[in-house]
């Protein structure tokens, strides 16, 4: 269990906070391309308790700025574009996408407006996608080129789901828990009846386990049953991050809107059968998930989205971690809090976090699924997207791998 000032640490993320000040070191999706049109070049985003406007400049670039304007905090939202900058629609102060203010229409002194800073941040699209960066400006690292946003040889698709009522961590910390799987979503598929799924996700479980490595933390497993299996992957990408390998290769991001929200992008790849380059849309369309409750409020539970927004939002809003009982199931949830802890406090103490990209040569495809063994995929499942080499056991496993092995009983049946 942790103390309110612990869980605090962890979990709250506006300007100014540890945890916040780590987070804003690394780039945040914060919209799809397709979002903004040349009829529609605006839109307000919240991202760690920022109220922020994004735009379409005009000349092919995006900006991102404090919505409100710096001389009396009217929304630039209604505001104009000229030529790469945004005008207050209320007494015309004129801002370009680094903050700068270029011009006050009614004041006659010229040089009060360089007296004027006005937040502004990076903005770089990518796959469909529009990342910002919040962090310092002289600390700012190369926009990562996962191997899902630079592959070329399939079909890209982007998805963005219901805002999650409640704090990233939640979800994120879900990542580290491999076990819920066996009941979260067997149990939840076998009791919907979706009986050719049910054989998959509730087999009996034998052993997993958890190794950090460079990237984040690694979950392993092993299968017992007719569908028996060992195999290790899924990444918990640092810091807010799901890289699968599945039926497709995903990433799923859980970008903080605020201490109680969460915005979750999603992007799957489908390699081509042939291994062939495919041409990539500009601007791909974006998928938006079906709402997760019913009507009468309650959650349908059909979807894996829907079962996994009710284990995260039923913990409230912002979880109080001081009352919850951690068990050895849960090790990987404590590797990842001792592991976010640990970067907080590098950034504490002026150095760089884990898991950034500095190097434009080792980010033209960062190769994820080198770190994850081929492994046999469901009946039907798309083809595996990488083809190059992969990482040994001896790579990636070292003296911090931690494994436990399930006991006999309703998540691994005896022998009958």
């Amino acid at each position: 269990m942790l103390s309110k000032e612990e869980n605090d640490l962890i979990t709250r993320v506006g300007p100014g906070t540890p945890c916040g000040n780590l987070l804003r070191r690394y780039w945040h999706p914060v919209a799809a391309t397709c979002e903004l049109s040349e009829q529609n070049p605006k839109k307000r985003v919240k991202i760690m308790g920022e109220d922020l406007l994004l735009y379409r400049d005009g000349n092919g670039g995006y900006g991102l700025v404090a919505e409100h304007c710096s001389h009396r905090g009217t929304s630039l939202y209604y505001g104009f574009i000229e030529n790469g900058c945004i005008r207050c629609p209320y007494h015309g102060w004129l801002y370009n996408s680094e903050g700068t203010c270029v011009e006050q229409p009614f004041e006659p002194n010229p040089r009060f407006k360089e007296s004027i800073r006005h937040r502004a941040y990076p903005v770089e699209k990518l796959a469909g996608l529009l990342f910002a960066y919040l962090g310092p400006p002289e600390k700012k690292p190369l926009l990562p080129h996962w191997d899902v946003l630079a592959w070329n040889h399939g079909v890209r698709k982007l998805q963005i789901r219901p805002v999650l009522n409640c704090n990233w961590l939640q979800a994120e910390e879900n990542t580290a828990d491999f076990v819920h799987t066996f009941f979260l979503h067997g149990q939840a598929i076998k009791r919907k009846g979706r009986d050719n799924e049910v054989g998959f996700f509730t087999r009996p479980f034998a052993r997993y386990g958890f190794q950090p490595c460079p990237w984040g933390l690694i979950k392993t497993w092993e299968f017992e049953g007719a569908k028996a299996g060992r195999g290790w992957g899924n990444f918990l990408l640092f810091p807010n991050m799901l890289r699968q390998t599945d039926v497709m290769s995903t990433l799923h991001w859980r970008v903080s809107i605020d201490d109680y929200s969460t915005t979750i992008f999603h992007v799957a790849f489908n390699a081509s059968p042939d291994g062939k380059p495919v041409e990539q849309p500009d601007e791909p369309p974006v998928e938006y998930d079906e709402a997760w409750q019913r009507e009468d409020g309650e959650y349908h539970m059909r979807t894996f989205a829907s079962q996994d927004g009710m284990a995260w939002e039923s913990q409230g809003r912002l979880y109080d971690r001081s009352g919850e009982n951690l068990g050895v199931s849960d090790r990987g949830i404590l590797m990842f809090r001792e592991m976010l802890k640990e970067q907080i406090g590098i950034v504490e103490k002026g150095g760089d976090p884990m898991a950034l990209i500095w190097d434009p040569a080792q980010n033209e495809s960062i190769e994820l699924e080198a770190w994850t063994p081929f492994r046999e995929r469901r009946t039907g499942a798309g083809r595996n997207a990488y083809n190059g080499p992969r990482l040994s056991t001896e790579q990636v496993f070292d003296d911090k791998f931690e494994e436990f092995e399930v006991p006999v009983g309703s998540a691994r049946p005896g022998p009958r």
